[in-house]
């Protein structure tokens, strides 16, 4: 009788264990699974991509750029090369969103500052005013790190172009002003491959921490 009962109780653990994993597997298979999508300057709002890409509906990447840094140092997209990272728009005389959007910043880059496949791209939109050495002040000032974040200057109208027609991220400025821009909140993710793959509002705390969560689901799928 004894062995009966030791028998009847290992069978009903087995039969719980076995609709345990049973149900674990399903609900594995059944979970939907994340993911980030790519953006082509169809997807975006009209108002913040230039008329002349609002046609393409794939394929879309960041162009090639080349622009100075807060070190007096040449960027390009190879400095980006099969790296993920943040874009955005800003100037150093900004005293309203410019310095919340900075902290914010300031925390993506805490959050992978050992990670060198992450790195920020900071363009000024009023590079008439940020010059290199007010770049690097700037830079000092907030901890920036300079092998982890470019703040970047050159001609109004290579980063309007950029703004518009790469990063799909920034309004139109006054009409009768030639290049000009209405300056933007919005952080771009850009994939390794060059790929727009999401908006997030600078300013908000709960936008920049679904930011970093996505961040860390691209190195995930880097290395699938």
């Amino acid at each position: 009788m004894l062995d009966f009962i030791k028998k009847y109780r290992i069978l009903i653990i087995t039969f719980i264990l076995f609709s345990i994993v049973t149900v674990s597997l399903f609900y594995n298979a059944l979970k939907p699974q994340k993911t980030l999508p790519i953006y082509n300057p169809a997807d975006v709002n009209p108002e913040l991509v230039d008329s002349t890409v609002q046609f393409v509906a794939k394929y879309h990447t960041i162009a090639d750029f080349s622009f100075t840094n807060q070190n007096g140092k040449t960027i390009t997209q190879k400095d980006y090369e099969g790296k993920i990272y943040v874009a955005d728009f800003f100037f150093t005389t900004c005293g309203s969103i410019c310095p919340i959007m900075t902290t914010n910043m300031i925390d993506i880059q805490k959050a992978f500052a050992n990670n060198p496949k992450v790195m920020i791209l900071s363009h000024t939109v009023t590079p008439e005013i940020d010059s290199v050495p007010v770049l690097k002040k700037y830079a000092l000032e907030k901890g920036v790190i300079d092998s982890k974040w470019n703040l970047v200057t050159g001609d109004k109208k290579d980063i309007y172009s950029m703004a518009r027609k790469s990063y799909l991220a920034v309004k139109l400025g006054k009409p009768e002003e030639l290049y000009d821009m209405v300056h933007t909140e919005n952080f771009v993710l850009v994939d390794a491959e060059r790929r727009v793959r999401g908006f997030y509002d600078g300013t908000k705390k709960e936008d920049i921490q679904k930011l970093i969560e996505d961040i860390q689901w691209l190195l995930t799928e880097d290395k699938n």
